[in-house]
């Protein structure tokens, strides 16, 4: 697809501009002490309570660690997070963070689905302060709507299993981070598998819909067999693959509300500076080939926002009402 060459000099200035920030601000940040997460058996059904447990106590040492390193604000997130009903299946207190959390019975569950996001979400602001915007706030609300609707036993993950890129940066831009984390996903899939039968679906935010792309059509470097039920974008840039790609058994949902300003981002690829920026098509465009599913007018942050449309039909995508979500676009 041709672009003009006033996007050109645009995305071109943006791409610099981005590089130039990254390197202004790399080596500024400060690395907040934390132990090496504990080696954990593989996971199954009979090693989830002991695989709980040991990331309890892992976060434990690690909030004690950042609070004598004078690190108060990372120590109070971790003694949130560790409170003795929380159900971690992998936790990383380094850097950024990676967490995996699981809202729900995952052993009894009728359907799984992992919540996947997008730009500016790390360890830090996973737990929230008082927002329903927070990542763990509207995995919470997502399990409790489609659990509601349904009927079913549901589980929801969230999954922040990857670093996630900043807003305004040269990383939001490209696909290096969603590649890292699409070969994280896929792993994480198939580890999955091995715990319940239950179908899993995909719900994917923003950049969080790129790392999902690339995970379904094995762009992410996963070898295993990557089946999911479904795959929900919303708020999505594009999915950094094309429509045929995706082809399958797997439904593709696309949503965007009226308020989302990423309808105003060119859903372009091309090459800059040595680097693609750009996701391709528009998930939400007809042609592309994605079942529509209702997100009234939310806004970019507002999509699992509590009564509101958006949450409801990514409720039902949740619970795999695949006909209720049609009837109600």
């Amino acid at each position: 697809m041709r672009l003009t060459s006033e996007v050109t000099r645009r995305l071109a200035a943006l791409l610099v501009t981005g590089a130039v920030t990254l390197s202004s601000v790399a080596g500024t940040v400060a690395t907040t002490p934390a132990p090496s997460p504990p080696k954990l058996p593989a996971l199954t059904g009979k090693t989830l309570a002991g695989i709980y447990a040991e990331n309890l106590e892992y976060i434990e040492v690690s909030a004690a660690m950042a609070e004598v390193d004078g690190h108060h604000e990372r120590a109070a997130a971790l003694r949130a997070m560790g409170q003795h009903n929380r159900q971690f299946l992998s936790f990383d207190a380094r850097g950024e963070g990676r967490v995996v959390e699981v809202i729900g019975d995952l052993e009894r569950a009728e359907k799984v689905s992992i919540l996947v996001p997008g730009s500016d979400v790390s360890i830090d602001n996973f737990e929230g302060k008082a927002s329903s915007n927070a990542f763990r706030a509207s995995a919470r609300t997502l399990h409790e709507r489609s659990s509601k609707m349904s009927h079913k036993q549901i589980a929801v993950i969230a999954w922040l299993g990857y670093e996630t890129p900043d807003t305004f940066s040269l990383a939001v831009m490209t696909r290096g981070r969603a590649e890292e984390g699409a070969e994280e996903l896929s792993a994480f899939v198939d580890d999955l598998q091995r715990v319940t039968d239950a179908p899993i679906a995909l719900i994917c935010h923003s950049y969080g819909s790129v790392v999902c792309g690339l995970a379904a059509v094995g762009a992410g470097g996963g070898e295993s067999g990557f089946k999911v039920s479904d795959i929900a974008v919303f708020g999505s840039p594009g999915m950094g693959v094309e429509a045929d790609d995706l082809e399958g058994e797997t439904r593709l949902w696309a949503g965007r509300g009226g308020g989302d300003w990423i309808a105003l981002v060119p859903n372009k690829s091309l090459s800059l500076l040595g680097a693609t920026v750009g996701f391709g098509e528009d998930p939400t465009d007809p042609s592309f080939g994605a079942l529509p599913f209702d997100a009234g007018d939310a806004g970019h942050s507002d999509y699992l926002k509590p009564r509101s449309p958006a949450l409801d039909s990514l409720a039902l995508i949740a619970s795999g009402d695949a006909t209720g979500v049609m009837s109600s676009g």
